[in-house]
């Protein structure tokens, strides 16, 4: 029994260390030991956030424009997350379905209309899981998958100038982790709103 007490003790004392170095405190707005990554890897991620590489793709600036439009409608979709306001995450939701559909296809061609169907059809899938859904939680689950399919487009075509910050949280969906975008470098993690509004760190810039 005595062994089980220390045990569990020690357990209690790793968790506590683990939300702490992770902006537990909402106030703290360093992100310092967030991830504990070596001093190389710290060095790898500062460079790829300070450098924007060029879109797989060149394509027609009209689409980089649309992209562009639906890159703002997730932003404010972001922003409800940070809010945790399960009904303005639906409406945000459905602002950002009618980004998407003013997205004109027609505009690609060969593998880059290929990858953007693929692309539309998981993000489409995703913001409408997210409008129908009133579990917060729920929300957040397709608001990852949102996250990956709306980042590859904006790896494979671009912004036209425009940056996006591609952010990520090591405590979100019970430490798996989670990524999001954002128009700013500053952290306002939508994964936990108010509870870790600072817990994050900038994983690559883009344009």
């Amino acid at each position: 029994m005595k062994t089980r007490s220390i045990l569990f003790s020690l357990l209690l004392a790793a968790a506590a260390v683990t939300f702490i170095n992770c902006g537990g405190n909402k106030k703290e707005e360093t992100h310092d030991g967030h991830e504990h990554a070596t001093n190389e890897e710290q060095a790898t991620e500062s460079t790829a956030a300070s450098e924007a590489g060029a879109p797989q793709f060149a394509v027609d600036a009209t689409f980089q424009q649309q992209l562009s439009e639906v890159f703002s409608s997730y932003v404010s979709l972001k922003d409800a997350f940070v809010s945790s306001d399960a009904a303005k995450v639906s409406k945000e939701a459905a602002t950002t379905i009618k980004s998407l559909a003013g997205v004109d296809m027609k505009l690609l061609t060969g593998a880059a209309h290929n990858d953007w169907m693929n692309y539309l059809g998981g993000m489409e899938t995703s913001i409408k899981k997210i409008e129908s859904s009133s579990d917060i939680e729920v929300q957040r689950e397709a608001f990852s998958t949102l996250t990956e399919n709306l980042y590859k487009s904006i790896k494979a075509y671009g912004l036209g100038g425009e940056t996006a910050y591609y952010e990520f949280c090591p405590m979100a969906f019970d430490n798996q982790g989670g990524f999001w975008l954002s128009d700013a470098a500053e952290i306002r993690n939508p994964y936990f709103g108010d509870k870790m509004l600072t817990c994050g760190t900038v994983k690559e810039k883009l344009q």
